[in-house]
């Protein structure tokens, strides 16, 4: 009995280190292959309102963080020029329609004396007035497209939501003067809420578009439904400042040597109509690999 003491000794030994062995093999396994990661971010599209004519900001019709629809009036330029351009190019239409009738009769005029008696006026003198009624022609095209300009800038002066969603961070007043493409306000696309979910290099083998994800927010702890819907196919390279335009993702420790974090864009779907989301709040996510599709 007692020489069975060691052995049981070094066996429950053996079976600790064993269990220890697998516990660290399946742990580094989970952390580094496994599809989860917990820096993702709520994201959406952000449309930066800007007018398409300048003038003094006349009114504003939203508060900060108004819930807007497409189509509803955001802020209005002051019209008072763009109406009285619009008279003025009115005004141009009719003076240029009067002289395109003056100039065809006279060609009319030419051309009928010419046949009729070609000794009672001159080609060169019917080809002139014939040139005059082409030239009022055009310059009445002109006029009318003046007009449909003027028309465009005072239908513009008035500046509407581009989308469905949120007003948010409004520092525009009443008086300020906005510019043509410059941005006066934000409006955050309430119909484009998605997750850029950053996971490390090592990972991605395991992830393909169209697996389903969990996506749990920080927030409430509230559990999503989503889709990978694609793979970033470029990041920045910080180290020479190049790619202005593709996604920047600093990296944990510059001087070691770490897998590289890719951002996976993650679709949301089914989202309840409770729940409320800001571009900017943090998730944990989790891929659900599924076979070969």
């Amino acid at each position: 009995m007692h020489a069975l003491r060691p052995a049981l000794r070094y066996l429950v030994t053996l079976v600790a280190v064993v269990a220890a062995i697998a516990a660290g093999w399946w742990l580094w396994q989970f952390y580094t292959l496994a599809p989860w990661t917990r820096d993702a971010q709520v994201q959406a599209n952000v449309v930066e309102v800007a007018p398409d004519v300048s003038g003094l900001v006349d009114s504003i019709n939203v508060v900060d963080n108004q819930m807007v629809n497409k189509g509803d009036v955001l802020f209005v330029i002051d019209q008072k020029r763009f109406t009285l351009a619009l008279e003025q190019a009115q005004a141009s239409v009719v003076q240029s329609q009067s002289a395109l009738k003056l100039a065809q009769d006279d060609a009319d005029r030419d051309a009928r004396v010419l046949a009729e008696d070609s000794s009672a006026i001159t080609a060169v003198a019917v080809e002139t007035s014939r040139t005059r009624a082409n030239e009022a022609g055009a310059a009445l095209q002109l006029a009318q497209a003046q007009l449909g300009t003027a028309k465009l800038n005072l239908e513009r002066s008035t500046v509407r939501a581009p989308v469905n969603g949120y007003v948010t961070n409004l520092t525009a007043t009443v008086g300020d003067y906005a510019t043509t493409g410059n941005g006066v306000m934000a409006v955050v696309d309430r119909d484009s809420f998605y997750i850029y979910a950053y996971f490390m290099e090592t990972k991605l083998p395991a992830i393909r578009i169209g697996d389903p994800a969990e996506v749990r927010l920080m927030a409430g702890g509230r559990v999503l439904e989503g889709t990978v819907q694609g793979l970033s196919r470029a990041i920045a390279n910080i180290t020479d400042g190049s790619g202005r335009l593709l996604a920047t993702v600093d990296p944990n420790f510059e001087w070691i040597r770490l897998a590289q974090r890719i951002p996976v864009r993650i679709a949301l779907k089914n989202l309840p109509d409770d729940l409320l989301l800001s571009a900017g709040m943090s998730a944990t996510v989790v891929v659900h690999p599924q076979a070969e599709h």
